[in-house]
């Protein structure tokens, strides 16, 4: 790999607009709406505005979950967000989110509407709110955040790092790919190694620990983003993630969960909005109980 470059920083960085890569025309250095839209509400008290990528299949998991748990309260209605068409920046929705980021809450269970941003959060304040897939034990429950917090400071690298620079870049830059490669596949053996030890993240119990990481992690090892990103970092061999993944996106919750606000992939496997348990038809029905 050569060790020099023909690019030298300026003194005061400009935003170039024409930069590429995929994502170049969402992307911009500043906050704030770049339009004026309001957002649909819907019937139930908790309101998610969201698309179906892993940050926001954390969200619909959970709410999925709580539900085929017996949590009534949990009904939710789900509004597609196409990012890629900038939805996140019109003004409802930076009133929810002030970081133009999906997935985002309204709770409006209560007499005054709760506003919750970023997954993690808003899978804390689900889990303490229904009492559920949270440990009471003061042990298992710093356990059970540690690894949540684990993956809310840990994914960036793997989706903003690794996934952008080996999919998503303009060209391909060697020192990148293998910067985030290495801290990817150093990622999964922290898993590897603490799921060769218990069921769960948390320990024997399924908790949203397991929820926030399952979408980014299993989805990596079981070779589904990124390409053939699965095979370029081996993930065959962390064996101990691959049989927790396994048994996770067996579960018929998980499954109707990763339907939601999905847009890419086969239309029996998508559910652009979800207002309603019925919304998942009788064909997918089937498919998820077998």
């Amino acid at each position: 790999m050569s060790e020099t470059s023909d690019y030298t920083s300026p003194k005061v960085w400009v935003w170039n607009k024409g930069n590429g890569g995929t994502f170049a025309n969402i992307n911009r250095p500043t906050a704030g709406p770049t339009h004026d839209k309001e957002l649909p509400i819907g019937k139930h008290p908790l309101q998610l505005y969201s698309l179906g990528t892993p940050n926001g299949q954390k969200v619909t998991i959970l709410l999925e979950e709580l539900l085929a748990a017996g949590h009534e309260g949990a009904e939710y209605d789900a509004w597609l967000i196409k990012i890629g068409e900038g939805e996140q920046f019109g003004s409802g929705f930076v009133e929810v989110n002030p970081n133009s980021k999906i997935p985002a809450l309204m709770d409006r269970s209560g007499p005054t509407p709760i506003r919750v941003f970023e997954s993690g959060a808003i899978l804390l304040h689900l889990a303490e709110k229904f009492g559920a897939f949270l440990p009471t034990d003061p042990a298992k429950r710093a356990e059970c955040l540690s690894w949540l917090f684990w993956q809310m400071g840990s994914a960036p690298y793997l989706g903003g790092g690794f996934g952008h620079f080996y999919a998503y870049a303009p060209f391909k830059i060697e020192y990148a790919i293998d910067r985030f490669a290495m801290e990817v596949k150093r990622q999964l053996d922290v898993l590897d190694r603490r799921l060769k030890e218990s069921a769960y993240l948390a320990g024997d119990d399924y908790t949203i620990a397991d929820i926030a990481v399952l979408p980014w992690y299993g989805a990596v090892v079981k070779g589904w983003t990124y390409g053939d990103a699965g095979e370029f970092l081996s993930a065959h061999e962390y064996t101990n993630v691959l049989r927790w993944a396994d048994a996770l996106f067996a579960r018929p919750a998980v499954k109707r969960g990763r339907m939601v606000n999905r847009m890419p992939g086969e239309l029996s496997e998508q559910l652009r909005e979800r207002h309603d348990a019925s919304d998942f038809d009788t064909r997918t029905q089937d498919k998820l109980e077998g």
